[in-house]
């Protein structure tokens, strides 16, 4: 090994098309347009961190210059062009980081060197990498010389966000989309890697690699670095999981078994496990998501390619996702993101963890899978519950005449209610005495008869109706208000007192109002004010009626108070030397 430890992303950084990872559409995009001399003078290079951009645009300006090109495409990387670009001492290719340089004036001083032709090789290479980072300024100084650049001037701009560049920069340029790299490309890489650098690694570990990159090589890499220098050249799963801080599959199928026998004490158990290695509640349910996710993926032969797990586990997730039905994968994922989303704002962050595995754990007497005509459906278990059993209404119909009801034969299976509608009675004055003495009668045909019924019991029991007078309904009305004034309620007080009274008949009066306001105090009271007036003239079917009668001294408009200006106006009209005075002396009134 060198004395000088050099990181494998830069060790290993391609040099040729060829070697580039995963972008193959880009590449030989790029090689064609090189050996049939169709090259642009502007390139923009979009895509993720960590996949290529920068190690493509070097490429490019690297095969350009080279003067003995390969028959597909390729730089020799033999010639002096490419040796001192190699080197680094090539004088035709600018690398300018817009993160740090951003200003016009960096823009415009690189403006300034495109003027000048190269020394040797055909072409100079202009790499703006993070061309985000340009100021608005900048990108407009950038324009002009971007648009019509010199014939031997390439610029190639890269970038990770291409929705913050202006589209005027990006009309000027050709466009190259990268593409995250793919895990079995990762893979391949990593091993070919190892091989070179003789280090012992399973795939498996390789694999946990590639899935914590998320597509970015350079990120694979230095977690490449990391793991070989922490196991000492020795790379196996075991490692790999406890150095990147992941949580073993295993765990996710023994909670799967825990939830599926519903055994709650067993999943409690291993989550708290779980808990004391250090790792956290969102990295559990994160994890647990995606574990189901997988065996979701698994049901289907078809979608067994979206399967990005280790070889070593994908029997084992095809032969778990088999005995477990779809309605309690879907129900799962539901559960499971709903505590992702409020993980954050759980104060007690375990609890909620332990809460969503009890969830999971008795989630199977929650669901159960329905076969609607070869559809497989899942539907809530609620217990069944009887409707009420009403009993049926039959209408007979009884004559008024009759003042006797014979009770018809009930039918003692049913039990079954009658409904006794009555016909309208028909339009007959009758007179008192023709009343028939209803004592001796049991039912009452007529509201009328009721009444007579209630009238005969007061007399019997001595509490005639009295007759209703000025002098008794004021005493009524004034021993009502006392009654408010002794439960502090003078608001209803004072507008009871403002009221006045007149008799309609017998049985009903009239209260006459000012105003809405008055008329609610009254209307608020009407249970107990309606009791008061029954009770003291004994009379059940004594009632009352609130009327507004407005006051025609209520319409009288007063006079609105004047303002300061108002005031000054009408005294400067009365006397108009005090506006004089006021000229003369230049005062300035604040109104």
């Amino acid at each position: 090994m060198d004395d000088k430890f050099i990181v494998s992303a830069r060790k290993y950084r391609p040099q040729n098309f060829s070697t580039v990872v995963g972008q193959a559409h880009i590449t030989t995009t790029l090689k064609n347009a090189i050996r049939n001399n169709q090259l642009a003078h502007a390139f923009l290079f979009c895509g993720p961190r960590g996949v290529g951009k920068t190690t493509c645009a070097r490429i490019l300006a690297k095969t350009i210059n080279c003067e003995n090109q390969t028959a597909d495409g390729e730089a020799c990387n033999t010639c002096n062009s490419c040796v001192s670009f190699d080197a680094g001492t090539s004088m035709n290719i600018h690398e300018l980081d817009a993160a740090s340089n951003n200003s016009v004036d960096d823009i415009r001083s690189l403006v300034e060197q495109v003027r000048f032709a190269p020394q040797a090789g055909k072409y100079k290479v202009y790499i703006v990498d993070e061309v985000h980072m340009l100021s608005s300024s900048a990108f407009n100084a950038f324009l002009k010389t971007l648009e019509e650049p010199p014939p031997y001037a390439i610029f190639i701009l890269a970038t990770t966000e291409k929705h913050k560049i202006l589209p005027t920069i990006l009309s000027r340029c050709q466009i190259f989309d990268f593409k995250r790299i793919t895990n079995n490309d990762t893979i391949e890489h990593l091993q070919e890697i190892c091989d070179k650098e003789k280090i012992k690694a399973e795939k498996a570990a390789l694999h946990v690699i590639a899935q914590k990159s998320e597509g970015c090589m350079r990120d694979a890499l230095s977690i490449l670095d990391k793991i070989v220098s922490f196991s000492n050249g020795k790379l196996n799963y075991s490692n790999t999981l406890e150095h990147l801080n992941i949580l073993d599959e295993d765990y996710y199928f023994k909670l799967l078994d825990c939830m599926m026998q519903q055994q709650l004490s067993d999943a409690m158990l291993l989550y708290d496990e779980i808990n004391r290695k250090g790792f956290e509640g969102d990295t559990l349910l994160e994890g647990y998501s995606e574990f189901v996710r997988n065996l979701l993926v698994s049901k289907d032969a078809k979608a067994a390619i979206l399967l990005e797990v280790a070889d070593d586990f994908k029997q084992k997730y095809l032969q778990a996702s088999q005995q477990i039905a779809t309605g309690w994968l879907i129900a799962a994922l539901n559960l499971l993101n709903e505590a992702e989303i409020n993980y954050k704002q759980a104060r007690n962050k375990r609890l909620h963890v332990e809460l969503t595995i009890i969830k999971l754990c008795y989630l199977l007497q929650a669901v159960e899978m329905v076969n609607n005509e070869g559809t497989v459906s899942k539907k809530k278990i609620v217990e069944t519950s009887k409707p009420v059993a009403f009993r049926s209404i039959q209408p007979i119909r009884v004559k008024e005449q009759e003042a006797e009801i014979k009770p018809e034969p009930v039918n003692k299976k049913t039990d079954e209610a009658k409904l006794i509608v009555e016909e309208p009675e028909p339009k007959k004055i009758v007179k008192p005495a023709e009343v028939v003495n209803t004592e001796t009668k049991k039912p009452l045909g007529s509201l009328a008869a009721i009444r007579n019924k209630v009238s005969a019991q007061n007399k019997a029991n001595g509490s005639e109706v009295k007759e209703i007078t000025d002098e008794e309904l004021r005493l009524c009305w004034e021993s009502f208000i006392e009654k408010l004034a002794a439960k502090k309620n003078h608001s209803a007080v004072t507008n009871f007192k403002m009221a006045e009274l007149r008799i309609i008949d017998n049985n009903s009066i009239e209260i006459i109002t000012g105003n809405n306001i008055q008329q609610k105090f009254i209307e608020q009271e009407r249970a107990e004010l309606v009791n008061c007036l029954q009770q003291h003239f004994s009379n059940r079917q004594l009632t009352y009626s609130v009327i507004i009668v407005e006051n025609e001294n209520s319409n009288i408009v007063t006079e609105k108070p004047l303002s300061s200006r108002e005031q000054y106006l009408k005294i400067v009209e009365e006397y108009p030397l005090v506006k004089e005075l006021k000229d003369r002396l230049r005062l300035e009134l604040d109104y």
